[in-house]
């Protein structure tokens, strides 16, 4: 079954760019465009599509809000965050909306590809290093104070351990060596701890354990 994708992006020569690339594998299908964050969230209630490719910069309803109203809707899609540089400015509160990563605009065509797949999958697109080191850094420059995250009561001491190494940029095997637990098990606490925070992926754990005082943005620990 093939992948379906909006993107959203006021320029038109880069949906149709990006629309002529995915349009290229078999398995990925181009269902909707959209010029402006507010087209882009009436597109996705429209089409359903399963992975949007969005632009951070756009008029009418910049891509930020457009990505809280459509992660917000029921059996939302992922999110991708079309960004020109790598670390910019509004990519860490991209994340918070409910990104599940970003894309540089000059990205290559199979590093295109290759995101779509694993955003689809269900899995965060940004490796744990990438992602400690860029909410690391917006965290650290705009400090917030713990009570604005998620209350960790709900988690037990084994899984608040878990997040905390997540958050420190391990690997689910280096988790697991560190914990001298199977990668299974490791891969189990990270489910749990997502259903228990209402998170949906390994990047929205980061910034939960960020935003909650679990882990220091200066420290890493």
């Amino acid at each position: 079954m093939s992948v379906r994708v909006a993107v959203a992006d006021d320029q038109e020569v880069v949906r149709a760019g990006f629309g002529a690339l995915l349009g290229t594998q078999p398995d990925l299908e181009v269902v909707a465009t959209a010029g402006d964050g507010a087209a882009a969230v009436r597109v996705c209630r429209d089409h359903r599509p399963d992975v949007v490719l969005m632009d951070v910069r756009m008029p009418v309803m910049d891509g930020i809000e457009a990505t809280r109203r459509v992660t917000a809707e029921p059996d939302p899609p992922r999110v991708l965050m079309l960004t020109t540089f790598d670390l910019d400015e509004h990519v860490y509160d991209a994340l918070v909306a409910g990104a599940s990563g970003f894309l540089l605009k000059d990205v290559t065509a199979e590093r295109l590809f290759d995101a779509v797949r694993v955003v689809a999958a269900g899995e965060a697109l940004l490796a744990p290093a990438v992602t400690r080191r860029l909410i690391g850094e917006f965290a650290r420059l705009r400090p917030r104070p713990p009570s604005t995250g998620p209350a960790l009561d709900a988690l037990t001491p084994r899984e608040t351990d878990v997040l905390r190494l997540v958050a420190a940029g391990l690997s689910n095997a280096e988790i697991a060596g560190r914990l001298v637990v199977g990668e299974e098990t490791v891969k189990t606490h990270v489910s749990r701890i997502l259903r228990k925070l209402g998170l949906r992926d390994r990047v929205q754990a980061v910034v939960a354990a960020y935003e909650s005082g679990l882990v220091l943005p200066r420290s890493g620990r």
